[in-house]
């Protein structure tokens, strides 16, 4: 059992792990403890073998590698709860990051995401997304690996470049459409995001491991500069969601789940997805149940998570909530009907009153049937509150046991250097073809000239014959035209008898 922890009365609150796979709440303001709540939680998981994954938001939770010093606050909180065994302790550790700063890149290709996740993370609207889903489509069925942001481009631009072509099977791609996504790309190349792109790709395997002891691996994705987009962090953390339930075969119900997952600011995951991604999420929930899955969801309001999400959630930590407004109350109001009533408690009273590591908390039994609400000290962790030092984190990351294995980037050949390869071919074949043209035209003009000569010299030839001709004519016709008269003149002469 993982202790969650108790109340002065030394009343256990422990989760049965049989019971992690139907998900969880943590729920609260800010400072109220929640991240130290999501602490003892991982601890408690990997002191059972079960592998944790969580995202560290505010750069504090990597002191879970690191054993507790002694300190007041926890040697009372240890007596008040009657903690009988409590042991510092270091936990395993995985540090990894989206931009390979502190701790092992992160990476997916572009066909891994797929359309739908992609479409979200560049905020496409439906007519945008279609195109992409007509290149993801195309790529496919050519063969074509579109692995990074480049390949993604290329086949975009080759989509508009045979759009005449690709219209008539696949209906209008305009090219209005490709340079609106074209730009959506350059938008997330700016912030960052094409680090989350290529290979070596994450195996998800990877981040289902035990230590030599048998302790399951707490992964601790560093978040701070992922967070200064926030949808680049949700469509991240969804896509992880999406492939542990592609990849993982069924198994049904088991003793303890094969991974537990904590998706801190949760709000962010539905604040801006369209219908049919809600849909898909509250699909993906539901049914990685039977995969030994179990996700908990860590943020500040219940009613951030959508009600055919929260329904599914049979695990409630509520920490204090704040009202002010009018909406606060309203939160305030439903947080404490998600609750089973417990006839000693006012629950919504209490939940504007909890203390700084207090919380309310109801968990399912053995059979599945969720727990009446408790009044709960949360347990210290038996590991350091806080951050590590930047020696402690090199030192933990060189002795990480995929140290070496996502470090450096790939870059095989793909979508991009495929067309890149063609696109040359092309112009290859065309450059060619305007050459020989250019030979036939010279050849043509050539042939043209030499006849254009001939018939020049033919014409002077023919010209000087003429003249010649006309002049022995005319000379013919003088000298007739004289002998005439004087033939003529003799005879008359000799008629006449004149001289």
């Amino acid at each position: 059992m993982l202790l969650i922890g108790g109340n002065p009365q030394q009343k256990h609150i422990q989760l049965d792990p049989k019971m992690a796979n139907r998900h969880g709440l943590v729920a609260g303001a800010t400072g109220t403890g929640k991240t130290v709540t999501l602490q003892i939680l991982a601890e408690g998981f990997s002191k059972m073998g079960v592998p944790v994954f969580t995202a560290d938001v505010k750069g504090d939770l990597s002191g879970v590698a690191i054993a507790a010093g002694s300190h007041p606050k926890i040697t009372e909180r240890i007596e008040k709860i009657g903690i009988k065994d409590y042991q510092p302790h270091n936990n395993p550790v995985i540090f990894w990051d989206v931009f390979g700063k502190h701790g092992h890149p992160v990476r997916t290709t572009i066909s891994e995401m797929g359309p739908i996740l992609l479409a979200n993370l560049l905020e496409l609207n439906d007519t945008q997304e279609g195109v992409l889903h007509i290149a993801f489509d195309i790529a496919d069925e050519q063969g074509l690996l579109l692995l990074d942001i480049k390949d993604l481009r290329s086949m975009l631009n080759w989509l508009s470049d045979n759009r005449n072509e690709i219209m008539r099977e696949y209906g209008n791609v305009s090219s209005q459409s490709v340079a609106a996504i074209v730009r959506r790309l350059l938008v997330l190349e700016n912030s960052g995001g094409d680090q989350f792109f290529g290979e070596p790709a994450l195996n998800i395997q990877d981040m289902m491991r035990t230590d030599t002891s048998g302790r399951g691996m707490i992964n601790i994705l560093h978040s701070k500069e992922l967070m200064l987009n926030p949808r680049i962090y949700s469509t991240f953390l969804l896509w992880m969601l999406s492939e542990l339930f592609e990849e993982l075969d069924e198994v049904g119900d088991p003793d303890k789940p094969r991974l537990v997952f904590f998706f801190d600011e949760a709000h962010l995951l539905f604040e801006h997805a369209p219908k049919a991604l809600l849909q898909r999420i509250e699909q993906v929930v539901r049914l990685i149940r039977s995969k030994g899955v179990g996700i908990f969801f860590v943020t500040q309001h219940p009613t951030d998570i959508p009600d055919d999400v929260l329904g599914q959630l049979g695990n409630r930590i509520q920490h204090a909530l704040r009202a002010f407004t009018p909406r606060d109350f309203k939160a305030v109001k439903t947080a404490a009907e998600t609750f089973r009533p417990n006839p000693e408690l006012d629950t919504e009273s209490l939940i504007t009153q909890l203390g700084v590591g207090e919380a309310l908390v109801s968990v399912l039994d053995e059979k599945g049937r969720p727990g009446i609400v408790e009044q709960t000290l949360i347990c210290p962790p038996e590991s350091r509150i806080g951050p590590l030092k930047p020696k402690e984190r090199d030192t933990i990351f060189k002795a990480s046991p995929v140290h070496g294995v996502y470090d450096t980037a790939v870059d095989r050949e793909s979508a991009y250097e495929i067309l890149l390869a063609k696109e040359k071919k092309l112009l290859e074949r065309q450059e060619k073809e305007m050459k020989e043209a250019k030979k036939l035209r010279e050849k043509e003009e050539k042939a043209k000239a030499a006849k254009t000569q001939a018939a020049k010299k033919s014409s002077r030839k023919s010209n000087r014959q003429g003249i010649g001709e006309t002049f022995l004519k005319t000379i013919a016709r003088t000298l007739g035209s004289n002998l005439g008269k004087k033939l003529l003149r003799g005879i008359l002469g000799s008629l006449t008898g004149s001289k």
